[in-house]
């Protein structure tokens, strides 16, 4: 696999070897020695979760706070999503920074999301699946979320002038100022 920083140093970009050929493709989507060797720490994934949403669902900021933080290796193995990771750590340089990456099938990309990172993706294809390798388990009474569209975050979300699809959990997430985030 090809682990690519990006300007989020916590947050990775991961290219899988991909092996194809006229049949079609085989690749290691998941190798727990190779992963934990790349990011230099051990991470034990507790929970997958899959998701299909339609062209415009945004599902997103969200994140679980301490004691229950997760990390989560993302990826779409249908359509394309535009995925995106901000920093909520209060004490980080790049407190309310975000990074965005495409998320398709086509290029088989995965994006590691820390704990301490919101995570967020819109769907830009006709539709999407979308996979989540948790390192800890959802708890809802440590669920945190971010307005997707909060100004001091200015995510640039390519939505080329359609109006997102929400949740009502997503319409009514504070913005960064008023969030609650990691120390």
């Amino acid at each position: 696999m090809n682990v690519i920083p990006t300007a989020l140093p916590e947050v990775l970009l991961i290219e899988p070897k991909v092996f194809g050929d006229a049949r079609g493709f085989f690749m290691e989507s998941w190798n727990e020695e190779r992963f934990n060797k790349a990011l230099g720490y051990d991470v034990h994934f507790v929970q997958d979760n899959h998701s299909r949403s339609s062209r415009g669902v945004l599902r997103g900021l969200h994140y679980q706070l301490h004691p229950h933080a997760q990390g989560k290796l993302v990826r779409c193995v249908a359509g394309a999503v535009f995925d995106v990771a901000v920093d909520m750590r209060r004490s980080s340089p790049n407190f309310g920074r975000w990074v965005g990456f495409e998320l398709s099938a086509e290029n088989q990309r995965q994006l590691w999301i820390p704990p301490g990172f919101a995570h967020g993706f819109v769907v830009v294809s006709e539709s999407a699946d979308f996979l989540y390798k948790t390192s800890g388990r959802y708890a809802p009474e440590f669920e945190g979320a971010v307005r997707w569209d909060d100004p001091s975050i200015a995510v640039a979300w390519p939505l080329d002038g359609i109006t997102p699809q929400l949740s009502g959990k997503d319409i009514a997430a504070p913005c960064l100022s008023e969030a609650k985030t990691f120390d």
